[in-house]
């Protein structure tokens, strides 16, 4: 790709050359020599395949494509400056918070290994991890009291002032201890009725999908339910009893790893959802924020690459 061979130097002679409209007076202001500052020039206009500067003229004078690509090359040397900036702005300033708000299948899922890997930078940033549903995750980062957040997209008035950065997609998945009778030979998914469902709660990002699984399945209302989004009472209450659990597949892809729970063969292909980042339009994240949203991105992929199941 041509961005990738485009150096700092290439952006900084160019933007130096157009700015002083000398060659000279840009290697002065570089400190480096004068047929060092016009290689680079070449070479940079050898990479984009286009000539940045008229050479009919005796003075330095920027051609159409030069024009062009100046704003850019100007305001990519301005956002490297203010990183800079930021990052020795921040260690100057020592230990601070960055308040992240998530679901918690991404709790579970996505979150220890970011965080770990943001820790291992060493910024002097603490992670504050809020587990919460959906509604409330994105109410508090609209008042300010998340940096950011990790959950599903909601409703379009919900998301009004927001901005959701799609990472990777997570079903819902139909889970019970392992050795649960209606794993029994001939027991089947048609006995759910007869044990109690823990189900996430109306108003939760997945409450519809879990009804749909219940009609699909032919579950009646007799069925004997328990409304619930907490992760540690789910896990609890299926692992001690007959319950089944209705979950995010990322709140029980550990406990299905280790043989504690058991998927039931019911299929939840259409069930599957964006999760992603949430930030707020109108306020720009702190150095900390950046770099665990970083991290994050990071194990995100990873759980793609994996495959989203």
């Amino acid at each position: 790709m041509i961005e990738n061979r485009i150096k700092h130097r290439h952006l900084s002679s160019f933007v130096e050359v157009a700015r002083l409209k000398s060659i000279g007076k840009a290697a002065v202001s570089l400190s480096i020599s004068q047929p060092a500052v016009s290689k680079t020039i070449r070479e940079l206009e050898e990479i984009l395949g286009v000539e940045l500067f008229d050479r009919s003229h005796r003075s330095v004078v920027l051609s159409y494509y030069g024009e062009v690509f100046l704003r850019f090359a100007s305001a990519s040397i301005a956002a490297l400056r203010q990183g800079v900036e930021s990052v020795e702005l921040a260690l100057k300033q020592g230990a601070s918070i960055v308040r992240i708000g998530a679901l918690s299948s991404a709790s579970a899922r996505v979150l220890p290994d970011a965080v770990a890997r943001f820790l291992a930078i060493n910024v002097g940033t603490t992670p504050q991890v809020i587990t919460a549903d959906n509604v409330t995750i994105l109410n508090q980062l609209r008042v300010g009291e998340l940096d950011f957040a990790l959950g599903r997209m909601g409703l379009p008035a919900s998301m009004v002032g927001l901005t959701f950065e799609h990472l990777y997609t997570e079903r819902v998945a139909v889970v019970a201890r392992r050795e649960h009778p209606i794993f029994a030979a001939g027991a089947g998914v048609s006995r759910l009725s007869d044990y109690v469902v823990l189900v996430p709660p109306p108003g939760s990002i997945i409450h519809d999908h879990a009804v749909e699984l219940l009609i699909r399945l032919a579950v009646g209302p007799q069925l004997r339910r328990i409304d619930t989004v907490s992760t540690v009472f789910g896990r609890a209450f299926a692992t001690s009893s007959d319950a089944i659990w209705i979950a995010h597949y990322g709140e029980v892809a550990g406990d299905i790893a280790a043989g504690t729970l058991r998927e039931l063969p019911v299929d939840t292909s259409d069930t599957f959802g964006p999760l992603g980042l949430i930030v707020r339009s109108d306020v720009t994240p702190t150095l900390g924020a950046e770099l665990l949203m970083a991290a994050i991105r990071e194990v995100a992929g990873e759980v793609r690459a994996a495959g989203e199941r």
